[in-house]
């Protein structure tokens, strides 16, 4: 069955990307204008799921996004870890002297800068995202004007590759997750876990916590603290942990339920990373 999922930004860019590499190449993309609308587009039933960058290797946390995960409450089935590639794409037989402007997304210029130093010449342009920068310059057939995108977008919007991974750090990394009802993993597949909890105001309150994740052998591999909003000095806490025996892993959750004020399982997948 083919499953239609949404995304945030238009088909070409690597929301996209990871979509098919997790769903495979059965699955309908539903553009969205931004995060938030991905969640309501699953809420009205026009996507079955939804796929949502959480954090990336050079930039760090989408921290708006953990607020979404705890607003909405869809519970993560899955993840992908996807090397972000940035390509300078062109109209075709585009030479690099012809180029004055190349436009991207704010993100991806800045992991491009270093290459665009040996051509000052060429002039940087913020767009609202990759595959939308890319879209223009096809349909605007200006040679004058590159874009900096994915190898998927250069293949559905016909551009050439005038250069390929010019990103400065080459592990570059972003970590998308899958929010998706109809999956089911089975609970022997299970190996991580998304936890958010607050904790009182107490000396010492965290680190006991931390303490009982090691004691039951969880590899924490990320704690990330968004601000209570109207709550001074009281913080969510969204942690990932890694683990080989479920059952332990189950302990350790009930072993911390009477030391945090609340506690909400957001996820418990299968990662491959």
């Amino acid at each position: 069955m083919i499953s239609k999922i949404a995304i945030q930004g238009i088909q070409g860019c690597f929301h996209e990307e990871a979509a098919r590499i997790f769903y495979g190449k059965d699955v309908e993309i539903l553009p969205c204008a931004n995060f938030e609308d991905e969640f309501e587009q699953v809420n009205n039933g026009r996507a079955d799921g939804l796929i949502m960058a959480i954090e990336n290797t050079v930039a760090g946390a989408l921290l708006p996004n953990y607020a979404l995960l705890h607003k909405y409450g869809k519970a993560i089935k899955g993840e992908v870890f996807l090397p972000i590639r940035q390509n300078l794409l062109v109209m075709p037989g585009v030479k690099m002297e012809e180029l004055k402007e190349v436009h991207s997304h704010y993100m991806a210029i800045a992991q491009c800068r270093e290459f665009f130093k040996d051509y000052p010449h060429i002039r940087l342009v913020e767009a609202s995202d990759t595959a939308s920068a890319a879209r223009e310059v096809a349909e605007r057939g200006d040679r004058s004007v590159g874009a900096i995108a994915s190898v998927l977008a250069a293949e559905m919007f016909g551009l050439d590759v005038l250069a390929p991974s010019i990103e400065t750090h080459k592990q570059n990394f972003t970590r998308f997750l899958i929010m998706d009802d109809r999956l089911s993993v089975p609970s022997y597949e299970i190996n991580k876990a998304s936890l958010c909890f607050t904790l009182p105001h107490q000396q010492g309150s965290l680190s006991h916590i931390l303490s009982i994740f090691s004691f039951y052998e969880l590899n924490l591999t990320k704690i990330q603290s968004l601000p209570i909003v109207g709550k001074e000095w009281q913080y969510f806490f969204y942690v990932d942990l890694k683990f080989n025996d479920f059952d332990r892993y189950r302990k350790a959750v009930d072993a911390v339920r009477p030391l945090v004020a609340d506690i909400e399982v957001l996820g418990e997948y299968k990662s491959f990373g």
